[in-house]
C-alpha cells in the first residue's frame, strides 16, 4: 500500500470526524464508494479494497443511495425481453 498525503481544511476534517471513524478510514471508504458509483471498480473489488464482504459492501452502498443495478429504461426493457426469450 502506498501513502498519499492530502491537505484538507479544518472544516472538512471536523466533518470527517463526525463519521465516528478515523479520518483516513472515512476518506478511504468515500473514495472507494465513489469509484464504485462511477463504475470504475466492481462491487467485489470495492469490498476487497475496504476489507469487507461483498454483501456488506452492497448493503452499505445501498443505504447511501448507490444502486446495485444502474440501467436506463431501454437497457432494462432489453433485459426483460431477453429473459422472456428463455
Amino acid at each position: 500500500m502506498s501513502d498519499v498525503k492530502i491537505d484538507i481544511d479544518e472544516a472538512l476534517a471536523a466533518l470527517l470526524h463526525q463519521t465516528n471513524q478515523p479520518v483516513q478510514e472515512a476518506a478511504r471508504e468515500m473514495i472507494v464508494l465513489e469509484l464504485y458509483r462511477r463504475g470504475s471498480v466492481s462491487s467485489g473489488k470495492a469490498a476487497e479494497l475496504l476489507d469487507t464482504s461483498r454483501l456488506a459492501f452492497l448493503q452499505r452502498a445501498s443505504r447511501l443511495g448507490i444502486p446495485f443495478f444502474d440501467m436506463t429504461e431501454d437497457e432494462w426493457a432489453a433485459e426483460q425481453a431477453s429473459l422472456k426469450e428463455l
